[in-house]
C-alpha cells in the first residue's frame, strides 16, 4: 500500500507531521510524511528488504539505496512498519510485467506513475527494456516529489509533478502521441469511491489506446477494518474505503465511457511453497475472485 498522492480522505490538504516516526532535520520539515503518504515508506521498506535477500524475488538495487538513504539522512525508523513480506515486491513485479508488455508495442510511450511515492520502477524498467526510449511522469504531492528529487538520480526522460493525482491538470503535461501507460500502485483503495471512479473515468476519457494498472484489497477489508489495518504495534495502515472485485470491475465496461476492457492480472510466483504455489493458484481459482484482492489492467478504447 502506498497512495501518497491520495490526500487523506475528507481533507483538501496533504498530510503533515512526523517523518517515519522520527523528526526530520529542520531544513526538510516541509517533507514530513504521515497518514496515507507515510505508506510510501512502508512499501519501500518491504520491496528493499525482499530485493536484499540472497534468494531475492525482485532485482531492485535502487530501492535498497533509497531505503538506506532515508535511514541515514532522515533517521527513518523502518522497524515501526512491522513485517516485510513478499506482497509489495510481487505487486511491483505484476505492474512491471504489464508495463513491459505495453512498451513492446509502444516503445516510446509515456509512463505515468500516479502516487508514485518511493517506487523505483523507472530504473527497473530501464534495465528490463532493450534500448529504452520511454518517458516517465511522476505525479505525487510536493513533499514526496521533493524527496524523490533529493534522493534519486535525475534523468532527462523523467518529469516530476508535485500535485495530487486528483488535480487533473497533470494530464495536460502528458505527451500521448506514442501511447500512455498509467500505474496507480497502492492509490485507489485510499480514495473515496466517487474519487476513485472519477479518476478511472478521466483517464479513460483522456487517453484512448492507453492502459492503466492498479491494485485493490479484498472488498471485505473496508468492512472489517474501517479504521485501517494494524501492521505492527507502532503502525496502523490508513483506512481503505474503496475496493471492487475483478468481476465488479469488469461490469464497468460499457458503463464508463472509453473503458474497453478489464484484464485480471495474475499474481507472480514468489518464494517458498505458499507464495510460489498456493497464492498464485488461489488467485486463478474462479470461485475466489469475488473475495480476493485485485491486480487490474484497464484498456482504454
Amino acid at each position: 500500500m502506498q497512495g501518497p498522492t491520495a490526500m487523506r480522505p475528507g481533507s483538501a490538504e496533504p498530510p503533515h507531521g512526523s517523518f517515519g516516526g522520527m523528526n526530520p532535520p529542520a531544513q526538510h520539515s516541509s517533507a514530513a510524511l504521515t497518514g496515507v503518504s507515510e505508506t510510501a515508506l512502508l512499501t519501500l521498506n518491504g520491496r528493499a528488504h525482499q530485493a536484499g535477500l540472497p534468494d531475492a524475488i525482485i532485482t531492485d538495487p535502487k530501492a535498497i539505496e533509497l531505503r538506506d538513504a532515508f535511514a541515514v539522512t532522515y533517521g527513518v525508523d523502518f522497524d515501526k512498519f512491522g513485517r516485510k513480506g513478499q506482497e509489495m515486491a510481487l505487486r511491483s513485479l505484476a505492474a512491471d510485467g504489464c508495463t513491459v508488455e505495453y512498451l513492446r508495442r509502444h516503445p516510446k510511450a509515456t509512463i505515468v506513475a500516479l502516487a508514485e511515492g518511493f517506487q523505483t520502477s523507472f530504473w527497473r524498467l530501464d534495465k528490463a527494456v532493450p534500448d529504452p526510449q520511454f518517458r516517465w511522469v511522476s505525479v505525487d504531492l510536493a513533499p514526496v516529489i521533493e524527496l524523490r528529487e533529493k534522493l534519486l538520480p535525475a534523468s532527462p526522460r523523467i518529469t516530476n509533478l508535485g500535485q495530487s493525482a486528483l488535480d487533473y491538470t497533470w494530464m495536460d503535461r502528458v505527451d500521448a502521441s506514442d501511447g500512455v501507460f498509467i500505474t496507480a500502485e497502492g492509490l485507489l483503495m485510499y480514495l473515496q469511491p466517487d474519487q476513485a471512479m472519477e479518476l478511472i473515468t478521466q483517464c479513460a476519457k483522456r487517453f484512448p489506446g492507453g492502459q492503466m494498472f492498479f491494485d485493490l484489497p479484498p472488498t471485505i477489508v473496508k468492512k472489517v477494518a474501517p479504521k485501517g489495518i494494524r501492521a505492527s504495534k507502532h503502525y496502523r495502515v490508513p483506512p481503505m474505503p474503496f475496493s471492487l472485485s475483478i468481476n465488479q470491475l469488469r461490469d464497468l465496461v460499457g458503463r464508463v465511457p472509453g473503458l474497453k476492457g478489464v484484464r485480471d492480472v495474475p499474481m507472480p510466483a514468489g518464494r517458498g511453497f505458499v507464495f510460489d504455489k498456493i497464492f498464485p493458484t488461489f488467485w486463478k481459482f474462479g470461485p475466489t475472485k469475488p473475495f480476493r484482492g485485485v491486480y487490474a489492467l484497464l484498456e482504454f478504447g
